[in-house]
């Protein structure tokens, strides 16, 4: 029988040269329609966070926004977007962050957070850590107590973590 990890792993698909050539994309789709692999897994980062004392989840959109609303329900934690530009209706915090593939910026609401908060990062996907220091940066403009991070799948060859700000915790649950 399988582990869990392993499961976990057969169950995302590769997409060679997406979005541009040379990318092999981890597309997290096909693990989100398995039902008992989505519920096991956000079991599994419940327990993992359960007595950190979370009070805010933080998703970068937009898969982030799919397991961390999930996580900030289980831990009756709030959820905060972290939302490309443009997509905010209030005043926002900018950054602006370099992608494998080109340039992006982030923003979030400048009333998200406050400094008494205890925050989870989620984002399903640790690549170079552009998006995921941006995301840091922003956090770490509310002065909040804590940040802890999590990622689904780190991709370590491109040593992502390495970049990112210092933070609580950091933890992925699948490495590649």
């Amino acid at each position: 029988m399988k582990s869990f990890e392993e499961r976990l792993i057969d169950s995302i698909r590769n997409v060679p040269d997406f979005p541009k050539p040379g990318i092999q994309f981890k597309d997290i789709t096909t693990l989100l329609k398995e039902a008992d692999l989505l519920s096991e897994m956000a079991d599994r980062l419940y327990d993992y966070y359960k007595d950190l004392g979370i009070t805010q989840v933080v998703g970068i959109e937009s898969r982030g926004f799919i397991i961390g609303s999930i996580l900030a329900y289980k831990l009756k934690a709030g959820f905060v977007l972290l939302r490309k530009a443009g997509k905010l209706p209030a005043d926002t915090y900018e950054v602006e962050y370099q992608l494998e593939y080109g340039t992006d910026k982030i923003q979030v609401h400048r009333d998200a957070l406050k400094p008494h908060d205890v925050v989870l990062l989620h984002d399903d996907l640790l690549a170079t850590g552009g998006s995921a220091s941006a995301a840091i940066e922003l956090i770490q403009k509310f002065e909040v107590q804590q940040i802890h991070v999590n990622f689904l799948i780190e991709l370590s060859f491109l040593k992502g973590r390495e970049r990112l700000p210092k933070v609580d915790s950091l933890h992925s649950m699948l490495s590649f």
